[in-house]
């Protein structure tokens, strides 16, 4: 059976417009919106579930393979 590889979300900071639909959405308090500017995400807390990606409405988060 092949290891699952953990993933990530990621925000393409130039194109987030800082909504902040991604932090309601987000079960693990992962995300921040910095200087009002674009959302942060934590990779320590972050567990890859994918909730916010699917929850921003400019498209700009996805899901990365995390460095182990």
């Amino acid at each position: 059976m092949a290891k699952r590889i953990p993933k990530k979300a990621l925000v393409e900071e130039d194109l987030c417009v800082a909504c902040g639909c991604c932090l309601k959405v987000c079960p693990m308090a992962a995300i921040s919106v910095y200087k009002g500017l674009y959302a942060q995400v934590d990779w320590q807390k972050c567990i890859g579930c994918g909730k916010c990606a699917k929850e921003c409405p400019a498209s700009v988060i996805t899901l990365q393979e995390a460095a182990q």
